[in-house]
């Protein structure tokens, strides 16, 4: 019995063919041969479009697939990259693309046919190439959201071609060379619909192309965003072709390796290309590139792309006898969003914060601006909320007055050309599916869709989530049904569980792109009814976490404070407390002011009991004393805002009690605050308190940001708020930094040379930020990296400026593999630079058991900035160092040793469970 792809795929590494163009290069046709007898009277010039030999030399294309079969190919490509409407308009044959595609399919059917085995099968990929235009960006430099084709279009002229290479013979699609991912998502819709139509399964092979070797694609995107953009497809395969040779692929196709749950394929180009256009590379040359893949477990399917040819494939199949195809990484066990850039929703994170301001319903200000098509200031606002720490976009063009489905497509498409507001992911929120599908078919990313509900009934509410899934997206569930609202504890269970069987069960949906929405309603109304609802949202939001495996819980959190509009600092504090008590029983997302200015941790003991006893209700006349309290808040700010011109007595009076204290303790408050106000002057009095400007660094302004490590580590501070204080300590140190120079002795030579860089997956860098600082005020000289680096890069930096060390620095879980990563790529480019690691997440432990074992250099744990100089300085004496190094390695041997013992002591969960104590016997 012929073997199918999977059992083929699971055994070996398959062999893809190389490309077709270079083929036919080889081949001295005319015009004549691309024209043909039927299209003589066709205008304009044909030599070049390939795809149209399927019609005019059959001979020439069978005889390629021929070449490439007798290589060794398991899987040959169909002649059919341009094959459809859209790129067959610039030879004014859009009437021919089918018939081009379904002659491809044909003639690569029957070419597999001569050469199959029931022991080697050989398949037929129908290639369906990016089409010459994209969905996600401009043509008109001056008009954003002009769009050159648009999704549905693109459908449409997709699964005619996919229908045909379906009908010719076809087992797989293969969707290549994409550069823009929103592409790539019509072409996956149109073949899902082909499937459904012809009753067959068709496997999916997509395959990118990165445009630099920043490793995003000509969209802006990067792999790891497009990996989140397609993760709802059921994808058979992911991988890289095009763009580079092997050695410039590599770092990228790792890239995908470690976060695939799909086969990888790879088929590079031939090389760089040379100044002549030309490709350099030979078969014998590139063959050893190419086995690094294979020896490295990288790939499942390797092939060849520009100026491959036949002698290319037949290397290819000589290196991956007997060797291991890579083994795909189990489906993420976290939601993946993304923009620009992927958002992975990691326990980390805590709480995603989804800006609400662009908003047409619930902002004044953004609604007239729309009304206005005042765009380019409606566009700021996206950028202040994502600058103010909102990791979503909500985005809402609700209104009787507005083409609510114009606007929602003009507003993305042109906010997908500002990067850093594009980086994050969009909610689409509407009451009308059409603007919500609308928004899908202008997002390249993985957007959420705002929402959906039972209130129609389970066949509307079907049909919307296979739109989601169709789209890519992720939902906010609301407890709605047929009833009406949930407003009880009950009744908000009752409908999420619903639901939740409804999505995984009939829909296939992932629970993890599920959010509920349980209802956030106002409270302290004066209605005793609705005293209890936002402590039955969190209850709900436990019973829900717990119940309903891998969902999430949102809500629009500016609801429960609605009957004190008006009284912003209530409203806050309110809001504070709410999540507080919610964030800590399971809510992950909400939609919320990023520029909040009032945490959990600020507010007084006697105010945060009243607010606790309303959102908790705990004593009957909770809402008399609140509204009590806002009365009293209300007066004192009129009083002192009626008191501001009457002298700087009152303006004294008028500030905080915090700024009562020392200037140390002001100091560190004010970056746990946020609040940059007084910095210039407090800076100024530290100054003639402190012998060095430095020490004002290590001393009050460290000990603010350890404080705010603590608190969002017990959740008392959220993602915005850090922010705040990040951009604080950046402001502290830009008014130090001419004091810190001064300080410096002239004409002494640096320290040492240090390369500090945040490492890839993770953007945070306040931490490295400070340490730049202190170790550039101890005399060592800092390159910076930033954010989001490679591990290759780092490597490249390291050699290139032979530095003495390498500070990697991470805030999030996922950032300790990485590390792992860079220490491996070290240690395989023969280095033996000193690691000091640091970070919210990093630990001793993980480095003495995850990254030392794998670098024979030092590894070293550094707790915090202050520690760094006086580990540098021991890592730059040589005899020192070795000393350090003995301690070190007999610590972790230690540290090993210990963890080892500690797990053996561990019962298993099933040993655990049969010796568990019953209280009954």
């Amino acid at each position: 019995m012929k073997k199918t792809l999977n059992e083929v795929v699971k055994d070996r590494i398959m062999i893809l063919d190389g490309a077709m163009g270079t083929m036919i290069q080889q081949y001295a046709l005319t015009e004549e041969d691309f024209r043909g007898y039927r299209y003589r009277k066709t205008p304009g010039l044909m030599k070049g479009n390939n795809d149209m030999l399927n019609i005019t030399r059959p001979d020439v294309v069978s005889d390629i697939h021929r070449k490439y079969l007798e290589a060794g190919a398991d899987i040959i490509t169909t002649n059919t990259f341009s094959s459809q409407r859209i790129s067959q308009a610039d030879y004014h044959l859009e009437e021919a693309a089918r018939e081009m595609a379904l002659a491809g399919a044909r003639l690569a059917r029957k070419a597999a046919d001569e050469f199959a085995t029931d022991e080697r099968p050989r398949f037929v990929a129908g290639s369906v190439g990016p089409t010459n235009k994209t969905c996600s960006m401009s043509p008109d430099v001056s008009n954003p959201a002009a769009r050159e084709i648009d999704y549905l279009t693109l459908y449409d002229v997709y699964l005619e071609q996919i229908e045909a290479l379906v009908e010719g013979g076809a087992d797989i699609i293969l969707i290549e060379t994409v550069f823009d991912t929103l592409n790539a998502k019509a072409a996956i819709d149109a073949t899902m619909e082909a499937e459904r139509r012809s009753g067959k399964t068709l496997p999916i092979m997509l395959s990118i192309t990165v445009s630099d070797l920043a490793g995003r694609t000509l969209s802006g995107q990067t792999l790891e965003a497009v990996l989140a953009s397609v993760s709802s497809y059921p994808l058979f395969s992911i991988g890289l072709n095009c763009s580079f040779g092997a050695p410039q692929m590599k770092p990228f196709l790792k890239e995908l390796a470690r976060k695939s749950p799909y086969y990888i394929s790879a088929y590079p180009n031939a090389g760089l290309p040379n100044s002549m256009g030309e490709y350099d590379e030979t078969a014998e040359s590139m063959a050893p590139q190419m086995q690094e893949y294979v020896d490295e477990g990288l790939v499942n399917i390797i092939g060849g792309c520009c100026g491959t040819t036949e002698k290319f494939i037949a290397e290819y199949a000589k290196i991956v006898e007997g060797k291991q195809p890579h083994t795909p990484q189990p489906k993420s066990q976290t939601m993946w969003l993304s923009g620009l850039e992927l958002l992975d929703v990691t326990p980390d994170i805590r709480f995603v914060n989804v800006g609400e301001r662009c908003n047409v319903a619930g902002s004044r200000k953004f609604l007239r601006l729309i009304n206005e098509k005042n765009y380019d200031e409606a566009v700021s606002i996206a950028r202040k909320q994502v600058a103010d720490g909102a990791l979503v976009i909500d985005i809402n063009m609700d209104d009787g007055l507005l083409d609510a489905r114009e606007e929602m497509r003009t507003f993305l498409n042109i906010i997908a050309s500002e990067p850093d507001i594009a980086k994050v992911p969009v909610m689409i929120d509407s009451s009308k599916w059409d603007v919500i599908t609308a928004g899908l078919q202008c997002v390249q990313g993985k957007a959420i869709v705002n929402s959906i509900s039972l209130k129609e009934g389970e066949e509307v509410f079907l049909s919307h989530a296979r739109d989601v899934m169709r789209y890519g997206a992720a939902v906010v569930v609301m407890c709605f049904d047929e009833k009406g609202q949930a407003t009880t504890y009950e009744r908000r269970i009752e409908i999420a569980e619903r639901a939740y069987r409804l999505l995984t069960e009939k829909v296939g949906m992932n629970p993890l792109d599920i959010i509920f929405d349980p209802n956030v309603l106002a409270i302290a109304t004066g209605m005793s009814e609705h005293d209890n609802y936002a402590l039955d949202f969190i209850r709900a939001t436990e019973w829900i976490r717990t119940n309903l495996p891998g969902a999430h819980i949102s809500g629009g959190v500016s609801n429960l404070s609605f009957s004190f509009r008006g009284n912003n600092y209530i409203r806050e504090a309110m809001h504070a407390v709410f999540l507080y008590h919610a964030i800590g029983k399971g809510m992950d997302f909400g939609i919320v002011n990023p520029a909040t200015k009032v945490a959990y941790g600020d507010i007084p003991a006697d105010q945060l009991e009243i607010l606790e006893d309303v959102v908790l209700n705990r004593r009957p006349d909770a809402s008399e004393r609140l509204v009590e309290l806002a009365e009293k808040i209300k007066l004192q700010q009129e009083a002192l805002k009626n008191g501001a011109a009457t002298g700087a007595a009152t303006a004294t009076a008028a500030e905080p009690e915090w700024r009562k204290a020392d200037v140390a303790e002001r100091l560190s408050t004010a970056l746990v605050k946020g609040v940059a106000d007084y910095m210039e002057d407090d800076l100024q009095e530290a100054l003639t308190v402190y012998p060095k400007a430095v020490d004002i660094i290590e001393g009050p302004l460290m000990a603010g940001m350890n404080k705010v490590g603590e608190l969002f580590g017990c959740g008392k501070m959220f993602l915005p708020q850090v922010v705040k204080t990040a951009r604080t300590m950046k402001k502290a140190v830009a008014i130090l930094q001419p004091y810190i120079e001064a300080d410096k002795k002239e004409g002494t030579t640096t320290a040492g040379k240090v390369l500090m860089a945040t490492v890839k997956g993770d953007v945070h860098d306040i931490g490295k930020n400070i340490v730049d600082v202190v170790m550039s005020c101890n005399n060592y000289e800092v390159i910076d990296l930033g954010v989001m680096v490679p591990a290759e890069q780092i490597v490249k930096k390291a050699v290139a400026e032979n530095v003495d060390m390498i500070g990697l620095s991470g805030l999030i879980t996922p950032s300790l593999e990485e590390m792992v990563n860079v220490a491996t790529e070290m240690e395989r480019a023969g280095l033996d630079l000193p690691i000091m690691v640091g970070g919210a997440t990093t630990s001793e432990m993980h480095v003495a058991l995850k990254i030392a074992p794998v670098y024979s250099g030092i590894v070293v744990w550094v707790k915090d900035a202050a520690q760094n100089p006086l580990v540098a300085q021991r890592l730059m004496n040589a005899a020192d160092r070795k000393k350090f190094k003995a301690e070190l390695d007999e610590r972790y041997a230690r540290l090993r040793k210990e963890y080892a013992a500690h797990q053996q002591k561990l019962s298993s969960l099933d040993e655990a469970r049969k010796n568990k104590l019953n209280l009954f016997e």
